[in-house]
């Protein structure tokens, strides 16, 4: 691990911490540096990693040292797992044992679902652990999905590669080669994405030495959360809305008229267009070829062009481009996703991500503990009264 741990950057100061006081900056020897320190953590760098990395400005994503793009349309689901957990691509016939692993672990059911999972008295092992959740999760959307919609769960197959097993799990049916390809694009793209708040979620949680399933659901919970787990629904929602290429421009001014914000466009931290979004779209448009709706495809690239156009108009100051959020909407309602099962796909593709960083931060990293800046009162007295006694 490196020798710097904690870096802290803002336009007035720079505070480095070195590994003798970890990411505990309670050590008296580095005081903490909170001037200016953004409460949301913006700027600081908590750990280092091999797995992601994200560079907004530029616009590009790196995935264990290969360009998103040069990786997530072509990979499989099965060879971009095996590249984050054991730190390079597969040998074919690494790849063919890896691939029948992860199928293996497959539950048959629900009960063996909880079991491998949930089961409180197995013995834990970080690796297998964490190929168990990636290989389940697929089953756990699909059976849940099924059971909610008055359905009978699926019998799982082997044979099915990962992305076409969750097709298969949650629609029943064998999908074709151009819908598989589909979405293990998707979930290639969404596999890992620096450190995020589910993705810091699940290394806080495993750096205190819990088990990489409870760093999982930890991570799960934070997904929730409406401000992480993304608004591809939302996004997909407008274009439904406008309905006609014509109607664009008039919908899409009065939004910007009412101060509305226009779901998948703008990102916290790319300041040019997302490399994802990038991803998506050809995705889409080579699946949407293929026998989708082309009416819904061309209507949303004629919503996205006049969005980027009126952003630009009423927001110059503003870089907003489109973002992962626009593409993943059109791509998982071609594919015939819900889009109550939008948020659950993601974590079928991220679940890999948390697995990888709750690995590496196991094996290089240390017990995750800021400190905090009191900014409440001090001098204050107890009045503790002349008739009450001490307990």
């Amino acid at each position: 691990m490196s020798s710097v741990t904690v870096i802290y950057r803002s336009p007035f100061e720079t505070a480095i911490c070195s590994s003798d006081a970890a990411i505990n900056i309670d050590n008296p020897r580095y005081p903490p540096q909170i001037r200016g320190m953004p409460e949301d953590l913006e700027g600081v760098v908590a750990t280092s990693t091999r797995l992601s990395h994200v560079d907004g400005e530029a616009g590009r994503l790196t995935i264990a040292g290969y360009a998103l793009e040069d990786l997530a349309p072509y990979a499989s689901f099965e060879e971009v797992a095996y590249l984050l957990l054991h730190g390079r691509l597969p040998e074919p016939a690494e790849r063919v044992r890896f691939t029948q692993d992860l199928a293996g672990r497959r539950p048959i059911d629900a009960l063996r679902m909880a079991a491998a999972l949930l089961s409180l008295g197995r013995e834990e092992s970080p690796g297998d652990d964490a190929m168990t959740a990636i290989a389940s999760f697929p089953t756990i959307v699909g059976a849940y999905w099924r059971a909610l919609n008055g359905q009978e769960p699926v019998p799982v197959r082997s044979d099915l590669p990962h992305a076409a097993h969750y097709l298969h799990q949650v629609f029943g049916a064998e999908p074709s080669t151009e819908r598989a390809r589909a979405l293990a694009t998707y979930l290639n793209t969404v596999c890992d994405h620096g450190l995020n708040a589910s993705t810091f979620a699940a290394r806080v949680i495993v750096s205190t030495r819990s088990d990489v399933i409870s760093a999982i659901t930890g991570a799960v919970g934070a997904l929730k959360g409406p401000l992480h787990g993304g608004a591809p629904g939302p996004a997909l929602d407008m274009v439904f809305e406008i309905g006609t290429p014509e109607r664009a421009e008039s919908v899409i001014r009065a939004k910007l008229d009412r101060g509305e914000r226009l779901m998948g466009f703008g990102h916290r931290i790319y300041r040019v267009r997302d490399p994802r979004a990038d991803v998506l779209a050809r995705a889409a448009e080579r699946f949407y070829a293929s026998g989708g709706d082309q009416r819904l495809y061309d209507l949303a690239q004629q919503v996205e062009a006049t969005a980027l156009r009126l952003l630009r108009e009423r927001k110059p100051e503003r870089r907003l481009e489109t973002n992962v959020e626009f593409y993943t909407a059109l791509l998982l309602h071609g594919l015939g996703f819900p889009s109550e099962l939008f948020t659950p796909t993601f974590a079928v593709g991220r679940v890999l991500g948390w697995s990888a960083h709750c690995l590496e931060q196991l094996r290089d990293g240390r017990l995750i503990r800021p400190q905090s800046a009191y900014i409440g009162p001090t001098g204050l007295h107890y009045d503790r009264g002349p008739a009450r006694p001490a307990v």
